[in-house]
């Protein structure tokens, strides 16, 4: 009979969100894992360092790519950092078009994760029925922004301009005859708040279609329960946070325990697990995309009934409009003062994190009252998880390695930055 022997196996560069930039060196005992080592600083990109060469508004487009599936929660907390040094408020209406922006960008990225999650575990039909409700919340970004992804939509003191009164349809091409497309922008003839509350209307149907696909799966279910076990005190001491520290069982989420801009005045549930297992984790994310939509609703219902200014009347942080720009001398200086050289901060440090959607991230900033950061530091939410790896993987099979990569829901640019 042949023996077991003990292999060292490179298991990547590979990752589904990463473009092949994890690298895992696995010790093997046969087919289970005795050791996980991750290798990192494949996607380094040095976000950290070019920001002190960069004016605050020039740095707001990096923030986009750090998470690139959770795009406008990383500006979100650029954004309050910034304002916590220079003391602004941020009008009401600024901060429910944020708090429902980073919602929709909570669904964007849960649905990500839950189609290459499934995808990775066998189900490639999964990931076909969440892409066809990301292009929606693709085209609320752009309706918005211009921008299908990489929005760079919040401003420090609010948001870059108000939502728009009408949606982007379809048009009749040799593909789509006039009747296809007429089906297709039923739900468009109104303003982007309409749209965006048809899209929350529909949601609930399309998590019950993912519930359907998966949850009672015996495959799914064989892939995940008991798999990746971590305990509370474990997912404590290991800085877990988010859908990590929530599936072992503990109720942390910032935007309950520390609210920022209205989640204060917003009605919606925390899930938590009970097991701490990747089973446990997916149902932990499934329910907060459940949540997730409750709030979009809510801010829609306000939104639709609260005009108002969306960004902060301060001309020193704000651009002014184009009409006083263009008809007021002092504006026009504002105005070529901010886009030469950017505002001053005063001196001092802030840290602001938020709810991202893995967990609590975090932007440090030190001034020293130029109009560049001195230093600026960056808290992923997904380091802290992946250095738990090897912790998770240990005595699990080869096939494991790959559903505790995916219940951690990585992204490597965050994690290089």
């Amino acid at each position: 009979m042949a023996e077991i022997k003990n292999y060292t196996l490179n298991f990547g560069p590979q990752h589904p969100a990463a473009h092949g930039v994890l690298r895992l060196v696995l010790e093997l005992d046969g087919e289970v894992i005795q050791r996980a080592d991750p290798h990192i600083g494949l996607l380094h990109r040095a976000t950290e360092k070019l920001a002190e060469s960069k004016t605050y508004m020039q740095s707001l487009p990096y923030m986009d790519r750090l998470d690139y599936v959770s795009m406008m929660c990383n500006e979100h907390a650029y954004c309050l950092a910034i304002e916590k040094l220079l003391g602004i408020d941020v009008p009401v209406r600024a901060q429910y078009i944020r708090v429902m922006f980073a919602e929709i960008t909570r669904l964007l990225n849960h649905l990500m994760w839950l189609g290459s999650h499934g995808n990775d575990c066998g189900s490639s039909t999964i990931l076909i029925y969440t892409f066809r409700e990301r292009e929606d919340l693709f085209d609320m970004y752009e309706a918005a922004s211009g921008a299908r992804m990489h929005a760079a939509y919040f401003r420090p003191g609010g948001v870059y301009r108000d939502l728009p009164d009408t949606m982007p349809q379809f048009k009749a091409s040799k593909v789509r005859n006039t009747k296809g497309v007429a089906e297709l922008n039923q739900n468009r003839q109104g303003s982007l708040l309409d749209f965006i509350d048809d899209f929350s209307q529909r949601f609930p149907k399309c998590l019950e279609e993912y519930h359907t696909l998966l949850t009672d799966n015996r495959i799914w279910k064989q892939r995940t329960v008991n798999i990746g076990v971590v305990t509370p005190e474990r997912a404590l001491n290991m800085g877990f946070s988010g859908p990590m520290l929530r599936g072992s069982g503990i109720a942390w989420d910032l935007r309950k325990k520390q609210p920022y801009d209205v989640y204060d005045r917003l009605d919606f549930d925390i899930p938590v697990g009970k097991t701490g297992d990747v089973y446990d984790r997916y149902l932990v994310r499934m329910e907060e995309m459940k949540q997730s939509n409750r709030i979009i609703k809510q801010c829609v219902d306000w939104l639709k009934a609260n005009p108002g200014p969306v960004i902060t009347e301060n001309h020193k942080v704000a651009a002014p409009s184009r009409e006083s720009m263009k008809s007021n001398m002092e504006e026009l200086i504002h105005h070529f003062k901010l886009f030469t050289e950017g505002f001053h901060v005063p001196a001092g440090e802030a840290y602001a994190a938020v709810e991202h959607p893995k967990g609590e991230f975090g932007i440090y900033i030190v001034s020293d009252g130029a109009n560049k950061p001195y230093r600026l530091k960056i808290r992923p939410p997904g380091f802290a998880h992946l250095a738990a790896l090897n912790e998770m993987a240990t005595g699990h099979m080869i096939a494991d390695a790959v559903s505790i990569i995916g219940t951690m829901d990585i992204v490597f640019g965050e994690i290089d930055r």
